[in-house]
């Protein structure tokens, strides 16, 4: 007579599985069915993990496309080599790079704004940021006077938290509708209804409308600058949760802002998918802005192109995860219509650019100017001096807007790194070559809405 069979936790555990939330439907099923030999190894096949991956010993070799000019950079761009050396010991990287307008941002092992991951089939949203599909769009007005533009733009945009009301929304497409609504990591009515009411609208923090004019053509040039609002932000939290239940089970070293979903499974897939929605959910929402403000002049747009630099770009089994960084290399963007983009801040030009895949560059290119400091660390820094007067030095000359009313002197020039610097450090990298310049006439941003925030208001009425 065969002995009864009663396993437990520990049998599992000591049978080489790792303690998990199915041990004890498991354990039941098998003692209710009294499953032995191959009964039981075909019954757990099912629940069988491949090995645990371990951090690489070494970090993996990455590019380093920028150098200290001073002190405080010295700190920054320590803060940043540091934070990426921990980094590169994730089991999935393969590659690396670190741009000229790199900062951190986050604890150390977080990826800097203005670095590229690439990992081998592996998703990792934590290395493309809640911003998923941050991007900037331009259209070519013609010979339309800056102001006339500037006029018709503030009143086509929305900046600021929430979304559009009732009313003033813009339809989604049926397309976006049905991706929406097919796509597990998606579909919520909740999802829908955010979607449609941030259609439109730009956010806050450094994104921005920027008024200009080409240096090549004398073109009056209107760009925007965004990400995917609340729709792209719900999907990086769902994102980063699924990716922890797969560090748990596949490589519980890993830091938590580094967690992947691998690609060849049913939520890799649904996930790259997903991204693929929310990036075209951006680049309508830029499109509404911008045929607003054409339908507004009644004009013809002559031109138009855009691109993103917060995504996950493919290339085969590899995925070059951009945080802050612009493709320069055509595969990356399979609908790309122009050259790239790159914003410097809202009294330098708009570089537009175009360039070749190298070693060190990994086919990208900066995205921006970026920062030495925090918002908060350059606000204590101006403290004691008067922001209308902040402003008017930094923004003399130039029609600069802030659609709640009041100035946030952590977006003025002064925020961000120095623009020459990181001109120069591209040109002597191999990060872009400088085709033409939007010379700045104004900018629109959110501004200091918190300022006049409800809670605010209410503490200062005490």
């Amino acid at each position: 007579m065969e002995n009864k069979v009663n396993i437990t936790g520990k049998t599992l555990i000591d049978l080489g599985f790792r303690s998990a939330k199915w041990f004890p439907e498991a354990i039941n099923y098998i003692n209710t069915h009294q499953l032995q030999g191959n009964a039981l190894d075909t019954y757990l096949e099912q629940y069988k993990l491949p090995p645990l991956q371990k951090l690489h010993k070494t970090p993996i070799d990455f590019s380093i496309n920028i150098k200290a000019e001073n002190e405080l950079e010295e700190r920054n761009v320590t803060s940043v080599i540091t934070s990426m050396k921990e980094l590169m010991k994730t089991p999935t990287v393969v590659n690396g790079a670190v741009m000229p307008d790199a900062c951190p941002s986050g604890s150390i092992g977080t990826i800097p704004v203005g670095g590229v991951v690439v990992t081998k089939n592996a998703l990792h949203p934590g290395m493309h940021s809640a911003d998923i599909c941050c991007s900037v769009m331009l259209t070519d007005f013609g010979k339309t006077d800056p102001k006339k533009l500037m006029n018709a733009a503030y009143s086509s945009t929305h900046f600021g938290p929430g979304g559009r009301p009732k009313g003033q929304q813009y339809r989604l497409t049926a397309e976006l509708i049905a991706e929406f609504k097919t796509n597990p990591f998606l579909y919520t009515d909740k999802n829908i209804s955010i979607a449609r009411e941030h259609m439109g609208t730009q956010g806050d923090g450094n994104h921005f409308l920027f008024i200009g004019t080409s240096a090549k053509t004398g073109n009056t040039m209107m760009i925007t600058h965004h990400g995917s609002r609340g729709v792209g932000a719900r999907l990086y939290k769902k994102g980063m949760y699924i990716a922890d239940r797969f560090r748990r089970d596949l490589s519980p070293d890993t830091l938590k802002q580094n967690a992947w979903i691998p690609f060849d499974t049913e939520e890799g897939q649904n996930y790259w998918s997903a991204l693929q929605t929310i990036r075209k959910w951006t680049k309508l929402n830029h499109e509404c802005i911008h045929n607003t403000t054409v339908e507004k002049l009644q004009i013809q747009a002559k031109n138009r192109y855009w691109n993103e630099h917060n995504f996950v770009f493919k290339d085969g089994d590899l995925f070059y995860h951009a945080k802050g960084a612009t493709p320069l290399d055509s595969k990356f963007m399979p609908d790309i219509t122009g050259p790239r983009l790159i914003p410097l801040n809202m009294a330098e030009p708009v570089l537009i650019v175009e360039g070749k895949t190298s070693g060190n560059n990994l086919g990208f290119a900066p995205h921006g100017a970026g920062r030495n400091l925090s918002r908060t660390q350059h606000k204590r820094n101006k403290e004691g001096q008067r922001r209308d007067q902040i402003f008017e030095i930094e923004t003399k000359g130039l029609d600069i807007r802030f659609y709640s009313e009041e100035i946030d002197i952590s977006e003025l020039p002064s925020a961000y790194k120095n623009a020459a610097t990181v001109r120069a450090q591209m040109q002597e990298f191999g990060l872009g070559n400088v085709i033409d310049e939007v010379i700045p006439y104004g900018c629109i941003m959110a501004g200091d809405f918190q300022i006049n925030a409800p809670w605010r208001k209410k503490r200062r009425n005490k």
